[in-house]
């Protein structure tokens, strides 16, 4: 496997959580008018491709708190495609689709192929982990990658009566001081073990930060 770019690039109007402010990309500068080009972003923390720390929801540590290498992931697919709007991923089904020891990896790509609806409003409706599993990864030490917008449910008016409210799934793993990478794209070209690196953008006590994530070859939890 070559190197993967698994990043959404960031664009003006590009799909963010419900409630955020939209992303803007705008030229700022020009050749024509200063005789040189730059670019003004405007974005939440929590914009794109993006991973999360626990300071995103707890006391817990930002990511500027996190060593470097911490971001370099020892990964390796769950493959729980196909999956319906809005399904529960519970914890016997992610263990049986792990493709690898969750003893010997630092990060767990739960691959659901909804990224193939970024774009259009379905995005929102995606599965999500259930709480046991959540805290199924914390008891492994593994932080977790998703395809989606959300690890738990989203809210829009198409939610179930039975889903649940607010972040389980962020909060067991933050609880455990694990990260939580979102908005990934492309996991369905992954297989097996991989590395994954997503390095995040460094300002102080950083609940979350755009990343550029790359997955490269390899082996991770195999023998």
């Amino acid at each position: 496997m070559s190197p993967l770019d698994l990043t959404h690039p960031l664009a003006t109007g590009m799909p963010v959580y419900p409630g955020t402010e939209p992303v803007r990309v705008e030229p700022d500068a020009t050749r024509d008018a200063d005789g040189y080009r730059t670019t003004r972003l405007d974005l939440d923390s929590h914009a794109g491709t993006h991973v999360d720390a626990p300071a995103h929801l707890t006391d817990g540590s930002s990511l500027d708190e996190f060593p470097v290498e911490r971001f370099r992931f020892d990964a390796a697919a769950a493959d729980l495609r196909p999956l319906e709007p809005r399904e529960r991923i519970g914890r016997d089904a992610l263990r049986d689709a792990l493709t690898a020891d969750p003893d010997g990896v630092d990060l767990v790509a739960v691959v659901t192929g909804w990224d193939r609806h970024w774009g259009d409003d379905r995005y929102f409706d995606h599965p999500y982990l259930s709480a046991e599993a959540a805290a199924w990864l914390a008891a492994h030490g593994c932080d977790l990658g998703v395809d989606t917008v959300n690890p738990d449910p989203t809210p829009t008016e198409r939610a179930d009566e039975g889903e649940p409210d607010g972040f389980p799934v962020h909060e067991r793993l933050f609880d455990a001081d694990r990260l939580i990478v979102e908005n990934l794209r492309g996991l369905g070209r992954v297989s097996g073990g991989f590395e994954l690196r997503a390095y995040p953008l460094r300002f102080d006590g950083a609940d979350a930060s755009p990343v550029r994530a790359v997955a490269y070859p390899g082996d991770a939890g195999r023998d």
